[in-house]
């Protein structure tokens, strides 16, 4: 006989509504919509405060024209009027903000002479993919450096990586970028000197356009994540010490429990929890640009676009990096904090400030 096939039963209006409400009253829904009203507030005051400060520059985006004879006082005044220039900064402020909430529109580019949207979202793959690349790599280097370390506290491999450590923080980014470039230059064709693409990307498979991409990763990569590294694999080795001089972990030890479980399972989950918060903000960070890396190695991210625009004076253009790079900001504290109380159930957000 073939088994009858059991049929779920459907909930009835009553319960998906008692469900529904138990979700929207929970404790993690309250906390994130508390945080996202904290967070328009703040998105507001920076925004205002951002704008504000960036017209104390002296001069604007047109003063390469009034500087330039060639162009007539007539044709100023009209591109004034096109860009909105010739209002008060006020005016030109709420103008800018009712076009965000009305419309989602960030403004016009004065460089590019397109909506901002469309530049940054241009941009904004490539910098994904330099830092998330850079954010694995990172990790997945200092973590376990840095729990070999606290496992054999000064023993010789625990000093041979602290003084690769201290190295790695002694070397700031711009120096890696310029040792880099001549490594890769003194080893040409090996390792590209910069871009994203080679020449013939175009005529590759698409596995090979992958491999290609990959190929000119390797230097910028490396370049953001040395310094970082360093600094992650000294915190990671200072908080598993101090989780374990805690009582608990002599405690657990007395009870007999295998070294391995006492140090992977009980020390490193609370050691855990202050690398959580560094890695919200490292997610605030991941489109943030980084701005040597990205104009040694020539990769067309958004730390050279910022920069750039920053240079030209393209308010719009810089008013939107500086709100994108905000709301990454709470966003990535927002997770960090959620990550916690679920890698630790003894943390509460209502206890969160």
């Amino acid at each position: 006989m073939t088994p009858t096939p059991t049929t779920r039963p459907t909930r009835s209006p009553v319960e998906v509504w008692q469900l529904a409400q138990a979700v929207l009253t929970s404790e993690t829904s309250l906390y994130i919509v508390k945080r996202v009203m904290q967070a328009l507030l703040t998105l507001l005051l920076a925004s205002a405060f951002s704008f504000f400060i960036i017209q104390l520059s002296p001069g604007d985006f047109l003063d390469l024209y009034r500087q330039n004879p060639q162009v007539s006082p007539e044709t100023i005044e009209q591109l004034e009027q096109q860009f909105g220039l010739d209002r008060p900064l006020w005016v030109q402020y709420t103008r800018w903000l009712e076009q965000i909430v009305l419309h989602l529109n960030f403004g016009q580019s004065f460089a590019y002479q397109r909506p901002v949207a469309e530049v940054l979202a241009e941009r904004i793959p490539n910098t994904l993919l330099l830092s998330f690349s850079s954010i694995v790599l990172t990790w997945a280097i200092a973590m376990p450096l840095g729990i070999i370390g606290a496992v054999r506290q000064n023993q010789l491999l625990d000093r041979v990586l602290r003084v690769f450590s201290y190295i790695g923080q002694g070397i700031p980014t711009i120096i890696t970028g310029l040792l880099l470039l001549f490594f890769a230059q003194s080893t040409a064709p090996l390792f590209p000197v910069g871009g994203r693409t080679s020449i013939n990307h175009d005529d590759l498979t698409w596995f090979g356009q992958i491999l290609d991409i990959g190929w000119h990763l390797i230097l910028p990569t490396l370049a953001l994540s040395v310094t970082s590294y360093a600094g992650l694999q000294r915190i990671m080795r200072g908080q598993l010490l101090d989780v374990l001089r805690q009582d608990y972990i002599q405690t657990a030890r007395a009870k007999g429990l295998p070294e391995n479980r006492v140090i992977y399972v009980h020390a490193l989950r609370n050691a855990i929890n202050p690398m959580i918060t560094l890695l919200g903000f490292e997610f605030a960070s991941l489109l943030g640009g980084a701005f040597i890396t990205e104009n040694y190695f020539n990769w067309p991210g958004l730390g050279r676009l910022i920069l750039q625009a920053v240079q030209a004076q393209d308010l719009y253009l810089v008013m939107a990096s500086l709100m994108m790079g905000a709301t990454m900001l709470i966003i990535g504290n927002l997770l960090a904090d959620i990550a916690l109380t679920v890698v630790d159930p003894r943390i509460q957000l209502s206890e969160m400030n």
